[in-house]
């Protein structure tokens, strides 16, 4: 008996060791389930998506957006202590966005193009002169240890040719069309048009609350888009409004700025946001009386960057829901003083922005849409688009943008702008949205549009974006990079001139 005791309790024991085992592999399939998280399903989706849009340039796309460091902007707060926030910036080793680009475009006037077309690399001391160069350095102490002498300037496109500023004569298309040349560089022809995005659309089935939902087949009506062609103009110059100051840090330098404290208005001395949410303000090309509508505005970073410019005569921030005009009333209660003399220029309303009818009241208008935000999907859980929940809202996404974008177009005023901004990399989301708006908008007031092509008043900040060059039609877009990890930004400059 006691034999046939110890022969069971050896058969018990490898038993018991062997259960253990199992239910402690990684790989097990409860452990895999835990694994599988929206940030994830985005980055499964993003990898089969954008890996046929941006081909061979993806994977370096897709480790910048991995990346946790992140790389921000910080924006001077007019309200606050303007000379002590800049010096104490500088000191830290900030540059002036502004100061980069118009020493840039003054180099470029002054200096032979072909000069600068032998040289892909070029530090920023032989484009800031030396009376610029040394106010920067007088904000600096006699024995501080690392003066600022130079920025990392980088010609991103080797064979870059810049061309002189043209001036276009306005001519009344109503009564002479005929006789306008058009610039047929960036045309939308129906023989080609958009059509060549949808290829790029996941063809997956996405399980929806109640059917099967074909992912590719519901972009199919943007096709429509490319029947639609516009005129595009070229425009040189970007204008920096006098009293903006966005400060930056050089490529590959990934200093952290201090977090912001109160001046002596009671208000904190600047606000952080990402680098590239600066291009759509500066798109706007703001003038003095200004009459500006956000029609997103949400968290608020680009409507406090349009009041720092002091040029609006009235600005609106709208957004749809309660708790996102909080977020903007708290960001205006953070970093602007005396709110009661503004009770007549600032106003923070609550529409849904499809449905807007104030037209011809504003002159500029941004539409920062709702997008699948590619850069926070990938690194927060908390209100990820890409669960099982929103595939619906996902899908409808560029329908509820061109939504948004014609309304926009049908609102502004005649020889007004608007400005379309998403951080997205998708094509159809950026390009195909404005298409399609454009079309609607054409249809439904015939109305007369021009896109902006903003190459040539971009170019002096390649030193500091990468912009993407990946057969877009209407808008510009900001890929992320190991060096300047901030975006993606896609927009696009539209005109009504009748």
């Amino acid at each position: 008996m006691a034999h046939l005791c110890n022969r069971l309790i050896k058969i018990k024991e490898p038993i018991k060791v062997q259960a253990i085992r199992y239910g402690n592999k990684a790989d097990h399939w409860s452990k895999l389930r835990k694994k599988k998280t929206h940030m994830n399903i985005a980055l499964k989706h993003f990898d089969e998506f954008y890996g046929n849009v941006y081909g061979q340039s993806w994977k370096y796309i897709r480790a910048a957006l991995l990346i946790e460091r992140h790389k921000y902007m910080a924006v001077v707060n007019i309200f606050s202590d303007v000379d002590r926030i800049k010096s104490e910036l500088e000191i830290q080793g900030a540059i002036n966005l502004k100061i980069i680009y118009e020493t840039y475009m003054k180099e470029k006037k002054l200096k032979p193009l072909n000069d600068r077309q032998k040289k892909q690399k070029q530090e920023i001391g032989s484009v800031i002169d030396n009376a610029q160069m040394s106010t920067i350095q007088s904000n600096y102490p006699a024995d501080y240890d690392s003066l600022p002498v130079s920025l990392s300037l980088k010609e991103e496109n080797k064979n870059l040719t810049v061309k002189q500023d043209t001036f276009v004569e306005m001519k009344s298309i109503e009564s002479n069309l005929n006789e306008i040349a058009l610039d047929e560089n960036r045309i939308v022809h129906p023989t080609f048009g958009l059509g060549g995005l949808y290829e790029f659309v996941p063809a997956t089935k996405l399980k929806g609350l109640e059917d099967w939902i074909l992912e590719s087949q519901h972009y199919g009506y943007y096709k429509e888009g490319a029947e639609f062609s516009v005129k595009i103009e070229k425009e040189g110059v970007l204008t920096f409004p006098k009293y903006l100051n966005i400060y930056t840090f050089e490529e590959n330098n990934y200093k952290m700025f201090p977090s912001p404290k109160k001046g002596s208005t009671g208000v904190l001395d600047y606000y952080l946001l990402d680098g590239t949410s600066v291009l759509p303000v500066l798109a706007l090309d703001l003038q003095p009386g200004d009459v500006v509508l956000d029609m997103c505005a949400a968290p608020g970073g680009k409507a406090l960057t349009i009041l720092q410019t002091l040029m609006p005569r009235m600005m609106v921030a709208n957004d749809i829901k309660q708790s996102r005009t909080n977020r903007i009333d708290n960001v205006i209660n953070q970093f602007v003083a005396d709110i009661g003399e503004w009770h007549d220029k600032l106003f923070v309303t609550q529409h849904d922005a499809r449905y807007i009818t104030d037209k011809d009241m504003y002159n500029k208008i941004l539409v920062d849409v709702p997008c699948t935000t590619d850069r926070h999907v990938l690194h927060s859980e908390e209100n990820n688009i890409f669960k099982p929940t929103r595939i619906r809202e996902r899908l409808q996404l560029p329908e509820l943008q061109a939504d948004i974008l014609a309304n926009a177009l049908k609102i502004v005023a005649v020889g007004g702008t608007v400005v379309y901004s998403t951080c997205s990399l998708s094509p159809i989301q950026n390009d195909g949205v404005v298409g399609m708006a454009l079309k609607k908008a054409w249809e439904e007031t015939n109305f007369i549009m021009i896109v902006k092509d903003m190459e040539e008043a971009l170019s002096p900040l390649k030193c500091l974006y990468k912009f993407g060059d990946f057969g877009l039609k209407f808008g510009h877009i900001v890929i992320p990079t190991h060096k300047n990890n901030w975006g993606p930004t896609y927009f696009c400059k539209i005109i009504r001139v009748r």
